[in-house]
């Protein structure tokens, strides 16, 4: 509703026999079908319509805007709720901005944390059907900070549910006039149904992203995501191209801290879907090259170590492979990262590397014990 431009229009009136007029173009209804959903007689609302009958009571505008799931400030009266609800809203935006800092600088588990009440209280707010053009618009940037920070601190067996909150997300992009956040929503949902293993859904949202990518920095970071579904997908065609693409954007752009796109986590990248293609030489040849900047986020560094570690593992170098993939084990706890503890432990038992192996479940553990009451 909130995306049609005449209903916009209408409830940017606060008139309210234009707004009868608009809710029931949108939603199909007769007034005898209006007139059942507020439990007035349907000549009356011709009435109200054709401005034949006033219609300026408090209690009477309340009725109507409780009956038809409208926010009560467009019939020009207020809701005991709405004084509260205003002021979460208005730092709502602050609040997914400081949990993203908050998320890229490692501390997932603090983001969710500042999340989870606002988009439960903008989710309970939706389900009633009383949310404005700009709160809707916050609950999608919500949802998406909200899928990504879960994507972080979930184990792989629970990560569906962070693709869940990204995908709720970008089913309220789609309708709103923001290419570069439907972009920005494409990218991120994607990445979060790789990690699901939900490859050919990733691959379609992330090419997506890549064809209506504005900027060289959007297109870069979506092709990057690109490359590692590729990679894990062994679409080996694919994965060569986005990663040629990558580095041809990384020629163009001026990379930041907290981008995707910088050489060292395109170093990861590419010796991670080197791997996934059964080319390990190649990779420890990637990861042998050093980098011209830290990690994009402390994570990265994690996601290395593992990537590095399993490499080795694949090459034989069990001592190195140990080493590594133990530096990986501490570094994944401290930063509370349970899906890169689980990659440990998968590489860790592929190449018989019980030590290692017991380390990581012993790790593991714990985290799911310090995570439960978040997750």
């Amino acid at each position: 509703m909130w995306s049609d431009p005449s209903a916009a229009a209408a409830f940017a009136s606060r008139d309210l026999p234009t707004i009868l007029r608009a809710y029931r173009a949108i939603n199909g209804l007769s007034q005898q079908d209006l007139a059942r959903l507020l439990d007035y007689d349907k000549s009356y609302i011709a009435l109200i319509e054709t401005r034949k009958r006033s219609f300026d009571g408090v209690r009477a505008r309340q009725h109507v805007a409780h009956r038809l799931g409208l926010p009560y400030h467009l019939l020009g009266v207020t809701d005991p709720d709405d004084a509260d609800f205003a002021a979460l809203v208005q730092f709502g935006d602050s609040v997914v901005r400081l949990a993203d800092i908050a998320r890229q600088a490692g501390r997932a588990v603090d983001a969710v944390n500042e999340l989870w009440p606002l988009v439960a209280r903008l989710e309970a707010r939706a389900a009633e059907g009383r949310l404005d053009p700009h709160t809707l618009r916050l609950l999608a940037h919500g949802r998406l900070s909200l899928g990504v920070s879960l994507g972080t601190v979930l184990p792989e067996e629970r990560l569906t549910g962070a693709a869940v909150w990204t995908g709720k997300a970008l089913s309220i992009a789609r309708h709103l006039d923001d290419p570069a956040f439907l972009g920005h929503t494409l990218r991120m949902h994607g990445n979060e149904l790789r990690k699901a293993d939900r490859l050919p859904a990733a691959i379609a949202r992330l090419e997506h992203a890549t064809a209506i990518a504005a900027t060289a920095e959007d297109r870069g970071t979506a092709v990057a995501l690109l490359a590692r579904a590729a990679g894990e997908a062994r679409h080996e065609h694919r994965f060569t191209a986005a990663i040629t693409e990558c580095h041809r954007v990384l020629d163009q752009v001026s990379y930041q801290d907290g981008m995707l796109l910088n050489p060292f986590s395109l170093r990861e990248i590419h010796a991670r879907g080197l791997v996934a293609l059964n080319r390990p030489a190649d990779a420890l040849h990637v990861l042998s090259r050093p980098a011209t900047t830290d990690a994009a986020a402390p994570q990265w560094q994690v996601i290395e170590h593992v990537t590095n570690g399993e490499t080795l593992a694949t090459m034989g170098d069990h001592d190195g492979a140990t080493d590594t993939l133990t530096l990986a084990i501490h570094a994944a706890e401290r930063r509370r990262l349970p899906h890169q503890l689980q990659r440990v432990i998968r590489a860790a038992d592929h190449h018989s590397l019980h030590t290692v192996a017991e380390a990581g479940h012993t790790a593991l553990n714990s985290l799911r014990i310090m995570l439960a009451p978040t997750a």
